[in-house]
């Protein structure tokens, strides 16, 4: 596990967008977990510091995006994600309460509206995929906040979900190097493909976020990089000018 909090150097630019990356396992709600484990609560303390990173910038809206949306389909108040998947009778509400005929959400939504609820963001949330990431961001005023959920590879250890494959450690610090240095071309450029076949569920969504915003200046903080059930989980947040 490689922890880097660090300290931001000083802005001297008001920024465009901040942007929190976490993953999103749904082992990060304590009703989930069940008994607490040490590497879920440190999961659990960087992603809520990456979150502090994006919400003291003052955002009016944040973007969550992650993978599993159709191209063109946005999420918003009242829509849900829920835990019967995992056995438990639990709704996610995205945005307030949830309302009759609301859209049903993916993992990654529901855990980054939960996320967001332990944070006490009480602005606007709009939940898109990754293909529709560059034209919502053009549409906001800034500064707008993106919480990018996803995870790396699910195939770091032999009791990975994916079983261990060799190439899935190299690709993930790959992954974290770009995101400690603020390299959205970096992201930008991960090879879809490989991120496929190594079970990086997070590619799509780093991919969309980096060419969002390559080319920009970027503040970065590396907060977690640690694969301690076989699966890359990355936490940072940049701020872009």
């Amino acid at each position: 596990m490689t922890t880097l909090p660090g300290d931001r150097p000083a802005r001297t630019a008001p920024p465009s967008a901040v942007v929190a990356f976490c993953p999103s396992p749904p082992l990060l709600l304590p009703v989930v977990e069940g008994r607490a484990d040490g590497d879920t609560v440190a999961l659990r303390a960087a992603c809520a510091d990456a979150l502090t990173g994006l919400l003291e910038i003052g955002p009016e809206v944040v973007v969550v995006v992650g993978d599993g949306v159709p191209e063109g389909e946005r999420f918003g108040a009242g829509d849900h994600g829920d835990l019967r998947g995992y056995g438990l009778d639990v709704t996610l509400p995205f945005d307030g309460r949830v309302r009759p005929g609301g859209s049903r959400l993916p993992t990654a939504h529901s855990v980054g509206g939960w996320l967001l609820d332990q944070a006490c963001f009480a602005g606007t949330r709009v939940g898109v995929g990754p293909v529709d990431l560059a034209q919502l961001l053009r549409d906001l005023p800034a500064p707008v906040g993106v919480l990018a959920m996803g995870d790396g590879s699910a195939r770091r250890t032999v009791k990975a979900p994916g079983y261990l494959d060799p190439a899935a450690g190299p690709f993930d610090a790959a992954v974290a190097t770009a995101l400690a240095a603020g390299d959205a071309a970096a992201l930008a450029a991960l090879d879809p493909d490989e991120g496929e076949r190594l079970l990086a569920a997070g590619v799509p969504t780093w991919r969309a976020v980096g060419a969002a915003f390559a080319g920009r200046h970027v503040t970065a903080r590396l907060h977690l990089d640690a694969a301690p059930f076989g699966v890359g989980y990355l936490v940072a947040d940049w701020v872009v000018a």
